[in-house]
């Protein structure tokens, strides 16, 4: 069974600790401008959201690639990118309509989200949220029609 993150909004509390998390699996710094999950926060509101990739079934930013560096890892099902064959041409960024593949200017390459799949125990943001708002569950329980509960839930549907 494949599994992915699901974020609970409500839960985060804005702490940063999963940006600090992920900065450190992956770079082993903590340095949130290195992270690949970022917290946004609406600024009316003051509502604190954490997004990342949502390793997208359709995954645009694969199909984009021309040099073919984004692929799915076997065991998790996330899409990778293998940085010894990304050119950092970029053109993946532009293909993700979410703004979640972002180009590292230092490596000259892009980064996202892999769900730290060398990683036994899991995406490191789930287990570094104290609150639970990150969590890493079955993938069957995510996706389309969730994502249409929740955008309803907060009053996003169509008028009338």
């Amino acid at each position: 069974m494949q599994k992915s993150l699901h974020i609970n909004a409500d839960k985060c509390t804005g702490c940063m600790q999963c940006e600090m998390a992920c900065s450190y699996e992956n770079y082993g710094m903590f340095n949130p401008a290195k992270s690949r999950i970022k917290v946004f926060e609406f600024h009316l509101t003051g509502k604190k959201v954490p997004y990342t990739c949502t390793q997208c079934d359709e995954a645009w930013c694969l199909h984009a690639c021309p040099v073919d560096a984004i692929r799915i890892d076997a065991v998790s099902g996330a899409k990778i990118v293998a940085e010894d064959i990304c050119v950092g041409c970029k053109v993946c960024t532009i293909a993700c309509p979410f703004g979640t593949v972002n180009y590292v200017q230092s490596t000259g390459k892009v980064q996202k989200c892999d769900l730290c799949f060398d990683n036994v125990t899991g995406p490191a943001c789930a287990s570094a949220c104290p609150t639970g708002a990150i969590t890493y569950v079955d993938a069957d329980w995510t996706g389309l029609d969730k994502m249409r509960q929740w955008a309803n839930k907060l009053g996003n549907q169509a008028s009338a």
